[in-house]
């Protein structure tokens, strides 16, 4: 009976600690110091940043999807495949806004992008860049994650 004892309560506490890892967060910090976050999927891979948000048909308001990069550069990005209007937030390497791109046009082919390099790609639901007072210069903070996990 022990054993079995010290099994359940070492799988209890095992739970317990990989439960409470930190998502992963991206978080833009306005000039007031007003934060706001998301929770994010993180496209580090050629694969997940070519597959991006295609196909999705929600997203919920406090959800995005970060795009890491291996080294900045001019980023574009279109909306093959993708449903849902979006708000693209470009992010230089020293994690300041350099531009966005709102209201994206669902399924669109056009290539969008900002003035300036970034070597990481934000994408939320269309309107809250706007809602939120989100602009170029807006600090940013990413938790949860290493920004440098990006590949080729």
């Amino acid at each position: 009976m022990r054993p079995m004892f010290a099994l359940v309560v070492s799988v209890t506490i095992l739970g317990a600690v990989t439960g409470c890892q930190a998502q992963p967060k991206v978080s833009i910090v306005g000039i007031d110091g007003h934060e706001i976050a998301f929770q994010v999927e993180i496209a580090d891979t050629p694969a997940k940043r070519e597959m991006g948000l295609q196909y999705r048909r929600e997203l919920a308001l406090d959800r995005g999807m970060i795009f890491l990069f291996p080294k900045e550069e001019q980023q574009s990005f279109w909306m093959k495949n993708t449903p849902l209007p979006l708000d693209m937030i470009f992010i230089s390497a020293e994690r300041k806004i350099v531009g966005i791109v709102e209201n994206t046009v669902p399924f669109s082919l056009e290539a969008r992008s900002v003035s300036g390099r970034s070597q990481f790609v934000l994408e939320i639901n269309a309107g809250l860049s706007r809602r939120y007072g989100f602009k170029a210069g807006d600090a940013v903070r990413f938790q949860g994650f290493s920004p440098e996990s990006a590949t080729r």
